[in-house]
């Protein structure tokens, strides 16, 4: 392997040096969002399981939606007759509970690695992986350049923006893209960029998208079937995934659809529920009643905070009209394919980096409603809910062109299955 251009040696000194300082940083956040300390150590590269015997496949995403978006990858792996252990890894708390409800069985979970030497000497002699699997824009080059096996990055999405930045790296951007061995890009567009980067031609095609290839969310029969009931006569709509900041804003949509709607409900779903009591505190203060599902109250109020994890099936299920957050703050958006895919009229804000294509395929299917600011939040949501026509129509269309976005899982699964080096399996 030919030695790394002088910025990315530079990058490497600065990390090393950094990743003792940044480690108490994200040791304290995630202890503050339930992670008992123990398991914060995996961010050093401890490892708090052993090593199965056998073929492992590390797959690495940042946080929730990245590492979701590799579950068809992950299911079709281990449906196979002789499957790998899939070592999942990502940087959230969030991410970690949520992947201990998602992930097949075969499956283990630890707290990613920092971009480190140190860290990633530890994690790379107790795991041993046998292929590396990066999802959509992790691109780290500590990680790819240490890894002791083959790097493919899957379901890559690159902003043009972030294709320009990685332009302005030159021989380094170059020499870190031709250690990974196989890209799937999202798009054409994402791969000509690519190509562009001096990702050799036979090494990058298209993919399709990953997160809209996923299984519809699972939902407690029981449980849908109770909600479904005590709403049944009421119109209402969901605000997911919020974010800091939004929770006023559609506190506010919803006060002024009161005024027209007496019965309307929101369900608002945070995007980080260890945030509901300072939410609960800020729907008092709006004046509107509030009950939750995180003790065990039904959705018999003006807003009912669903302030649990693992249940958004149940909630897409049960509204259709649903504004997805992270979007009227600076936060970049979330995947609308969750929604999508149960059929919701989807609604967005206008800070969408970090989905915009996903979102802009919605929006030409007329499956959604984009761009909105708190001041045009709710006259969108008005006019939807005044024509149950049109917000099934959108939803229709959304079901729809979610399904014809396959992934194409099965080659992917070859492409990384030959990969893979045989003959001893790794043990540890």
């Amino acid at each position: 392997m030919s030695r790394a251009p002088l910025l990315l040696r530079a990058y490497g000194g600065l990390a090393n040096i950094a990743a003792p300082l940044l480690f108490r940083r994200i040791r304290d956040r995630l202890i503050a969002h339930g992670i008992q300390p123990g398991r914060t150590r995996e961010r050093l590269g401890h490892a708090t399981v052993a090593r199965p015997a056998g073929p492992l496949v590390w797959v690495h995403g940042a946080s929730v939606g990245e590492t979701l978006s590799a579950l068809p990858v992950i299911a079709a792996l281990r449906d196979r007759r002789d499957p790998p252990t899939i070592l999942v890894t990502s940087g959230t708390a969030t991410s970690a509970q949520i992947l201990t409800q998602r992930l097949p069985q075969g499956c283990i979970h630890q707290f990613a690695p920092l971009d480190g030497a140190r860290a990633l000497r530890r994690f790379n002699a107790h795991w041993k992986p046998d292929l590396l699997v990066l999802m959509e824009s992790e691109i780290w080059p500590q990680m790819i350049a240490t890894a002791p096996c083959p790097v493919v990055l899957l379901n890559a999405r690159l902003s043009p923006r972030a294709l320009a930045r990685w332009r302005k790296l030159g021989s380094s951007a170059s020499w870190l893209l031709s250690r990974l061995c196989l890209i799937t890009a999202q798009t054409e567009a994402v791969a000509q960029g690519l190509r562009d980067l001096g990702v050799a031609p036979d090494r990058i095609r298209v993919g399709g998208n990953l997160k809209a290839a996923a299984p519809p969310l699972d939902a407690d029969p029981e449980a849908f079937t109770a909600i479904r009931t005590l709403l049944a006569d009421r119109p209402r709509w969901l605000a997911a995934s919020t974010h800091t900041g939004e929770e006023a804003h559609v506190l506010a949509a919803h006060a002024a659809l009161l005024r027209e709607h007496s019965d309307l409900c929101l369900i608002l779903a945070p995007r980080h529920p260890d945030r509901a009591d300072r939410i609960a505190a800020q729907i008092a203060q709006a004046g509107l009643t509030l009950t939750r599902r995180s003790v065990g109250e039904s959705p018999t109020s003006q807003v009912y905070l669903a302030d649990t994890l693992g249940e958004m099936g149940l909630w897409y299920r049960a509204a259709p009209i649903t504004f997805v957050g992270g979007s009227l703050s600076p936060n970049g958006g979330h995947n609308p394919w969750e929604g999508a895919a149960l059929g919701c009229a989807l609604l967005t804000g206008h800070y969408l980096t970090n989905a915009a294509q996903d979102w802009q395929a919605l929006r030409d299917a007329d499956a959604a409603i984009t761009g909105l600011t708190p001041d045009t939040l709710t006259a969108a949501l008005r006019d939807l809910l005044a024509d149950p026509a049109r917000a099934r129509a959108m939803g229709d269309a959304a079901r729809t062109l979610t399904a014809s976005q396959t992934g194409d899982v099965a080659r992917t699964v070859a492409d990384l299955l030959a990969l893979m080096p045989h003959g001893t399996p790794h043990a540890s």
